[in-house]
């Protein structure tokens, strides 16, 4: 098994209200990052042409717009996300959706990841939309609906990788966001881990925005999460093959 590379599986939240913003930091960042995130505020602000600046900086970008709608629709909106050169967008776990996703990214080399629950639910959020199950329970159900229906990964909480590796194995990918490095506030996020709490877990890549975007010195903050995630995945490794 061959080492992993931390760099590669660092995903920057790129959670900005500007194509101007975007740039600024992402020049700060060039070299530093290679795989960003952008999310409905980016997106909303910016659009397409933020997709392509970002590729055009050899950046692998992940869209998070977390697709939910009627079959025709996510059929064809995902047909273009993966016609612009994107390598992972977001599906709500609905199996119609799913579904249609994977139609619509016709065998190419776009990675659908399924969202579980989001990081800012807890029980009581799931009990006001008349969910009865534990947020484990759910999020394991629909990973293992997305693995069925042909999706390549979800987006899950550190919390519940372990769960989800028990449930389906290793035939999904595990995209964990609301990872906060120890001693740094958790946000939003009801459901927050330390990168490595997440990477013992069982993730495989970690999304992190408002720790590295915020910092006073963001490529500093960056080598310092990296450094920790190599150490993780590395022991991860170790304990596999032990």
């Amino acid at each position: 098994m061959g080492q992993i590379a931390a760099r590669d599986r660092l995903i920057f939240a790129l959670d900005v209200p500007s194509a101007a913003e975007a740039d600024r930091l992402l020049d700060r960042l060039q070299g530093h990052i290679s795989f960003v995130k952008v999310g409905l505020e980016l997106y909303t602000a910016a659009g397409p042409e933020m997709i392509t600046r970002i590729i055009e900086r050899k950046m692998r970008v992940f869209l998070d717009l977390k697709f939910l709608d009627i079959e025709e629709t996510v059929r064809r909106a995902t047909n273009r996300v993966a016609a612009m050169g994107v390598d992972f967008l977001t599906v709500h776990a609905n199996r119609k959706a799913l579904t249609a996703a994977v139609q619509g990214k016709e065998g190419g080399s776009l990675k659908l990841l399924a969202v579980t629950v989001l990081t800012n639910f807890d029980g009581t959020d799931l009990r006001d939309m008349g969910i009865q199950r534990t947020v484990q329970d759910l999020v394991t159900a629909r990973a293992l609906l997305a693995s069925e229906v042909g999706c390549d990964g979800v987006v899950a909480s550190g919390e519940e990788a372990a769960a989800i590796r028990q449930t389906v194995g290793s035939r999904v990918t595990i995209v964990t966001p609301g990872v906060r490095p120890a001693g740094k506030g958790v946000d939003d996020h009801a459901r927050a881990t330390t990168p490595t709490q997440t990477i013992a877990s069982g993730a495989d890549y970690l999304v992190i925005g408002r720790p590295i975007r915020d910092a006073t010195d963001p490529p500093a903050t960056v080598a310092t999460i990296l450094a920790e995630m190599q150490v993780a995945f590395d022991a991860r490794e170790e304990s596999v093959r032990a």
